[in-house]
């Protein structure tokens, strides 16, 4: 896109996968925009290698990147300040550190999980963050034995609303690292869920191949009873307690707690309501990547990194034709992409609109898995513009 007399002022809410991918997609199609990035901090926790924490494969330091000087070498302004609301229709960004105007809004704040479970402050969500996965990893070197319960939920108002793909990789590392100490036989895993087969979007060959790692582990499981919250020493579900010692729970998401006062619509579950482009429907130049938003699709549609990145790239090409005074045109690839770590393993779970497909597992895998980490994040960790 060629350079204007007066560059459009484009905000992006966020420093996730989304957020960052935006930034890359429009600075490397208009050179001359004026670009906003809104988070609280300039940094991208890596969520994907949270799993890996536990077991001291990784450090918290490792994963949580400072995108400062990727974002200088973007010449993208940061405005440091957590969102409270828009106005305007999206053209102002109302933040507890002042408001933003835009021509443009793409909004990539990432979702939240629902706390709604009496008790769930007795739960550990590794995907809260560093802090989260930091405290499991304590959790698990204090004890001598016990019984870990893992499970994750859903939002009941949009049942895609999950991410159950972590808690599965958290289950099987957690069994690797007791057998690799020597305390296996100390402890008692359990996997519970409200479903029957849990992880249905997956793909039916996938979910039967999970509940296979669980048998052939030894991880007993409590399925096809809904949690209905938690003590200190037992997930409570309507099938019964499950005594544990430490319980980790994957909540259901929704949308971000200031995405009511925005005046935008809504799905069912509290996200932005997106077309087929990533456009907020009805909205003027708003657009929405990531897990802050609902999209059109199949009910598997994944909430996970890569979708996340094929989202803004779609949005941010969008965005940019809006400005343009051109239709949208640009929609993101329906696929999911997942590869299930054992922490010395992986296992590669596939799915499109066409088929479903999962690979056993194998050391590549887990190796693929980890040199995708290195190759996405040093771009962030470069100096100079992409």
């Amino acid at each position: 896109m060629e350079s204007a007399v007066n560059p459009p002022h484009i905000a992006v809410l966020g420093s996730g996968f989304a957020a960052l991918t935006a930034v890359r997609e429009l600075r490397r199609h208009h050179r001359d925009a004026r670009i906003t990035l809104v988070a609280p901090r300039a940094a991208l926790t890596y969520y994907p290698s949270l799993i890996w924490v536990p077991a001291g494969l990784r450090r918290g330091a490792d994963l949580d990147i400072d995108v400062s000087r990727f974002l200088a070498g973007q010449n993208v302004e940061f405005h440091a300040g957590r969102v409270s609301g828009l106005a305007d229709g999206g053209r102002t960004v109302l933040t507890g550190n002042g408001s933003i105007t835009n021509d443009a809004l793409l909004i990539a704040s990432g979702g939240r999980f629902l706390k709604s479970l009496p008790g769930i402050e007795h739960a550990l969500t590794i995907c809260e963050g560093v802090a989260a996965a930091e405290s499991i990893r304590e959790r698990l070197e204090k004890m001598d034995r016990g019984t870990i319960a893992l499970g994750f939920g859903t939002n009941p108002r949009e049942q895609g609303a999950m991410r159950g793909g972590p808690m599965f990789e958290l289950l099987f590392g957690i069994d690797t690292l007791l057998r690799r100490q020597g305390r296996r036989d100390r402890f008692k895993l359990v996997f519970f869920h409200a479903a029957k087969a849990p992880g249905k979007r997956l793909g039916e060959k996938a979910v039967a191949g999970l509940l296979r790692e669980m048998q052939k582990r030894d991880i007993a499981t409590h399925l096809g009873h809904k949690p209905t919250g938690f003590e200190a020493d037992r997930v409570k579900t309507e099938g019964g307690d499950v005594p544990a010692d430490l319980i980790l729970f994957m909540p259901g998401m929704s949308g971000p707690a200031w995405a009511s006062e925005t005046g935008l619509p809504l799905s069912d579950g509290g996200f932005f309501q997106a077309d087929a482009y990533c456009q907020v429907t009805s909205a003027d130049k708003v657009y929405v990547a990531g897990d802050c938003g609902s999209y059109p699709g199949p009910d598997w549609l994944p909430k996970q990194a890569h979708i996340a990145d094929l989202q803004a790239k779609a949005a941010a090409k969008n965005l940019l034709r809006a400005l343009a005074g051109k239709p949208a045109v640009a929609r993101f690839k329906v696929e999911l992409i997942c590869i299930v770590d054992t922490l010395d393993r992986g296992i590669l779970v596939y799915r499109n609109e066409k088929r479903a497909l999962m690979l056993p597992s194998c050391r590549l895998f887990h190796w693929a898995k980890r040199f995708f980490e290195w190759q996405y994040l040093r771009s962030y960790r470069r100096t100079t513009r992409t």
